[in-house]
């Protein structure tokens, strides 16, 4: 909002008429109208009498507002888009500019304004794209430096993105640092860089890290949505969760110990002695071969330490240990079968962990 335009809302509010007005300031009722309308502006001695008569702070006065909301923000991309379809990307660009302008210090109408021109100006297929690249470039930096991570966060993305398109790929790389060391998302983009940068056998490895940790959080996931389901008594929903567990295992490839271990708690809850004794079993016996993920084809790049035999014999004796203490297990205790399988001692290949 232009100066005048909030003189003329503030001095409705207040019931007073321009010549009121004029009186009190000692100036003359025609220039009160010029300030309303635009044609001129106040003498710089006059704001703080103006704000006071007004009732509102200098700031106010001079529409100086470091935040919009997200509804404003929100309606000032809007204006721009509805622009772009009936303006040429420059007229846009000058106006978008000026918006920023006005609020300098709005860091989110920073950044989301840069990213809305750094798109458009290829996709409206604007002449001579590369002359914006210094101010959006400088919007994108200005954004960097946010108080708030999340707009920080966001900034680095968009200037990593900014020099991979340049082929900068160096100086897109040094806009790592603004992301976790193990958040997936810089290791995507690590992964990329070394794509680009010929080195084709470490961007594998990152992106099969990507995979398996990713497979680890969703595995977690669904049995937490599986004990939820339990909570509620939704067998029906348990045993489907249980299955997707078991197919993402097999997915990614991590061997026949995760493929069965998650219906154990299900099956137990349930109390279903010839399925908990089943996994119980198949369990003492893939101890060993839960390294076979080290010979996945789908982590062909990655390197895995090798597991020795007796860390792989004592895994095994702690599940024993479990199984035999956990009450949920209770139930169990008179079946020959159970007792003879906890009673078994046999020893483990030797596999290997990450």
């Amino acid at each position: 909002m232009q100066i005048g335009e909030v003189i003329r809302k503030h001095r409705k509010l207040k019931n007073l008429t321009q010549e009121e007005m004029a009186v009190r300031l000692g100036v003359t009722a025609p220039a009160v109208n010029k300030w309303e309308n635009g044609n001129s502006f106040p003498d710089i001695m006059l704001l703080a009498p103006i704000a006071r008569l007004l009732g509102i702070t200098v700031d106010t006065l001079l529409s100086f507002r470091e935040e919009l909301t997200a509804q404003e923000i929100g309606n000032i991309i809007y204006e721009m888009e509805r622009k772009l379809k009936e303006e040429s990307y420059e007229d846009v660009f000058q106006w978008a500019r000026k918006k920023i302008e006005e609020y300098p210090n709005c860091e989110q109408l920073i950044w989301q304004t840069a990213v809305y021109l750094d798109t458009c100006r290829f996709t409206k297929q604007a002449a001579d794209q590369e002359k914006y690249d210094a101010y959006i470039l400088d919007c994108y930096n200005r954004a960097l430096g946010s108080r708030e991570e999340s707009i920080r966060n966001q900034a680095a993305n968009c200037l990593f993105g900014f020099y991979m398109r340049k082929e900068q790929y160096e100086k897109a790389e040094e806009y790592l640092q603004y992301f976790s060391i193990q958040s997936p998302e810089r290791k995507w983009k690590q992964a990329q860089i070394y794509e680009k940068t010929g080195r084709p056998g470490e961007a594998a490895r990152v992106y099969e890290e990507i995979l398996y940790g990713e497979y680890m959080i969703l595995s977690g996931v669904l049995q937490g949505l599986c004990g939820l389901a339990m909570g509620e008594e939704d067998m029906e929903r348990a045993h489907m969760l249980v299955d997707k567990q078991k197919a993402l295992a097999r997915l990614f490839e991590m061997g026949k110990y995760q493929e069965v271990f998650c219906g154990l708690e299900l099956a137990a809850r349930e109390k279903d002695t010839e399925a908990v004794l089943g996994i119980m079993e198949e369990m003492l016996a893939d101890v060993g071969e839960m390294g076979s993920v080290c010979q996945a084809p789908l982590y062909a790049h990655m390197t895995f330490k090798e597991a020795r035999e007796e860390f792989l014999t004592e895994m095994k004796e702690n599940l024993k240990k479990g199984f035999r203490e956990d009450e949920c297990f209770a139930f169990l205790k008179e079946e020959p079968r159970y007792k003879k399988m906890l009673d078994t001692v046999t020893g483990a290949p030797v596999g290997c962990e990450q």
